[in-house]
């Protein structure tokens, strides 16, 4: 990476120690190698890179001692509806993304408005995101590995987090189902919030099978488009307050309770100056009344007032899935900023890891969109990251050239005295 990237574009590497390490120095290391990965994947340009993402791939399945085979995935909808794809084992997510879009007739210029997240059934019977499933991983290996702690299923929802990006979507039959599929779900789990009046209304339109006139009467719900997070604890106001979170709209959404009370309040992703995770290992005594995992925490300086700054800290077992909303929200406003468009499947090289064909020739989709009736272990980095910073300010402030040659900048450029 250092060749191709050069020394100055990349994160001090872990330094090697001469001696033979301790059990704990070694577990030490490991932490510091995953956060190396964390820093580096943060990156655009190498996460995209086949290097980088051949390397991980390779180290994923000598890790989990996965050959190299066919098999079927199962991918579903929201909604339980499921398309059944027949894959390598080895092939990566934008691989198997593809193979789905296909499959389901999806065109080109729409496949990377979707994504595929590992999902887990709760206790409850809900289902909660886990995380969007990265290109440098096997989709097959990561949920093998994730339902040796729990149910888990890989799920296809749409990735983006303006909706405005609807509109492109819904003079298409397919890709508006899927949109029409994802809010039916989004307002039955009250993930969307809706009055008496409203829901009624959303009841005759399905009853009419109006599903553009749904969506578009959707989007003007509170929370369209947003991703909801589990019940967490977070410092602010005061420290251990409940908090209900939800990212989308360029904000992080707070519904704290307060004295018995229900406070809502957002923080704007342009006004975070830089945000980390950071992992507690349990204490011994503390292992013994829990389950002994690492304790998650999403932190992030925010932009109060004009010469205000405060961090934010959020304890919860989804912080690494909040980092990665965050960091695609931003992703996604430079990317407009800078009038790019979302990539297509001819935009990347495939080169299978494995040497096998990419693509699998007999998939199957097991029940049409029309209807709408039906309803891990997971990566080191993940599970044990310490520290993992991520500096918008530092990543936005390199300049970098568009293809018309202008230069952008940060985009903390657009925050004056009317914005605090």
């Amino acid at each position: 990476m250092k060749k191709e990237f050069g020394v100055l574009n990349l994160p001090q590497f872990p330094p090697k120690k001469l001696l033979s390490l301790t059990p704990i120095q070694i577990e030490e290391r490991r932490i510091m190698l995953e956060r190396y990965i964390q820093l580096v994947s943060q990156d655009a340009q190498i996460s995209n890179s086949e290097s980088f993402n051949t390397f991980l791939l390779n180290a994923q399945q000598d890790t989990q001692k996965e050959p190299a085979e066919k098999v079927t995935l199962n991918i579903f909808l929201m909604n339980g509806h499921k398309i059944s794809v027949n894959i390598n084992s080895t092939d990566q997510t934008d691989d198997v993304l593809e193979n789905v879009a296909s499959d389901i007739q999806i065109p080109d210029d729409f496949v990377y408005y979707f994504g595929l997240y590992l999902v887990k059934k709760e206790r409850g019977g809900d289902n909660s995101i886990v995380r969007k499933l990265q290109e440098f991983e096997s989709p097959f290996i990561s949920l093998r590995s994730a339902n040796k702690e729990g149910e888990h299923r890989i799920v296809l929802r749409k990735s983006y987090w303006d909706a405005a990006y609807d509109e492109e979507l819904l003079d298409n039959k397919i890709t508006m189902n899927l949109l029409y599929v994802q809010a039916l779900n989004d307002i039955e789990r009250q993930w969307i919030l809706a009055t008496k009046d409203q829901l009624k209304h959303l009841a005759t339109l399905q009853d009419r099978g109006s599903k553009r006139e749904y969506i578009r009467f959707a989007r003007t719900l509170r929370y369209y488009g947003y991703m909801q997070f589990l019940p967490c604890i977070t410092d602010y106001p005061k420290p251990n307050s409940r908090v209900l979170i939800a990212a989308g709209s360029k904000e992080l959404n707070f519904r704290i309770q307060v004295d018995d009370q229900i406070k809502e309040g957002s923080f704007s992703i342009t006004r975070m100056r830089c945000w980390r995770i950071t992992t507690t290992l349990p204490e011994e005594n503390e292992s013994k009344n829990s389950n002994g995992k690492p304790k998650l925490e999403l932190s992030f300086e925010y932009l109060m007032s004009r010469d205000s700054l405060k961090w934010v800290t959020i304890t919860s077992d989804q912080a690494m899935l909040m980092s990665m909303s965050l960091q695609n929200m931003v992703d996604e406003l430079l990317m407009k900023k800078q009038g790019r468009k979302f990539k297509k499947p001819q935009d990347r090289s495939k080169k299978s890891v494995s040497g096998l064909p990419i693509r699998g020739n007999n998939s199957s989709y097991s029940t049409a969109l029309n209807s709408t009736n039906g309803e891990g272990d997971e990566h080191g980095a993940i599970n044990k990251a310490i520290e993992s910073v991520k500096k918008i300010s530092d990543k936005l402030s390199k300049p970098k050239a568009s293809e018309n040659g202008v230069t952008e900048n940060s985009v903390f450029q657009g925050i004056g005295d009317d914005d605090l």
